[in-house]
């Protein structure tokens, strides 16, 4: 039984690529690069089997500080050094950004303990913001987290009661991170990427 249950977690496969950075305008001069994030696996430890989804650097800090606080006696991995004279415009930085990204992620992949928190899955496989990942892995929202991942990317609010429980769940404040409609951007408004 042990062997078989080595060899099932042997054979499972998760493959994740960060992507496409995309610069994103928040104010008048104030931006931030995000990047896709695309998870391709065959693991039962997931909800789906594929999904992309754009999260920018704060959030992959977010997500350490959660999954550090969740695994006290695990050392995690590092992720890519903060610098403050990072440029968009040096594609050799987003590359090395990228790259670092791709490494703490498959360095969480490693671990069943990391794997088993749900503000990971939430993080990988949802649009949620930070905020709502938060409510919504402390069943604070309508849906559950299968449900929230469910939703995602292309997954659309089909019914006035379900738009409606939606709207209910969002931040009550002016911040980007409440409730969205389809079509209607989640952060900043993109401008072009300048790889020059």
């Amino acid at each position: 039984m042990e062997s078989m249950l080595e060899n099932l977690s042997n054979s499972d496969i998760i493959s994740i690529c960060v992507q496409d950075p995309r610069l994103l305008k928040d104010y008048l001069w104030h931006t931030h690069v995000d990047y896709e994030i695309c998870l391709h696996t065959n693991s039962m430890c997931f909800r789906k089997k594929s999904s992309c989804v754009r999260r920018r650097y704060s959030e992959f800090v977010w997500l350490r500080h959660c999954l550090e606080q969740n695994a006290l006696i695990i050392e995690l991995p590092k992720l890519p050094s903060w610098n403050p004279f990072f440029s968009s415009k040096n594609p050799g930085q987003v590359a090395q950004r990228m790259k670092g990204f791709e490494e703490f992620l498959e360095s969480i992949f490693e671990n069943p303990l990391l794997l088993s928190d749900s503000r990971l899955h939430l993080f990988l496989q949802s649009d949620l913001s930070i905020t709502r990942i938060e409510r919504c892995a402390s069943g604070k929202t309508r849906y559950t987290v299968a449900e929230a991942i469910q939703r995602c990317n292309g997954s659309f609010i089909s019914s006035s009661e379900d738009k409606a429980s939606c709207d209910s769940d969002c931040e009550s404040s002016s911040s980007s991170t409440g409730c969205q409609s389809v079509g209607t951007p989640e952060r900043g408004t993109p401008v072009p990427f300048s790889e020059s």
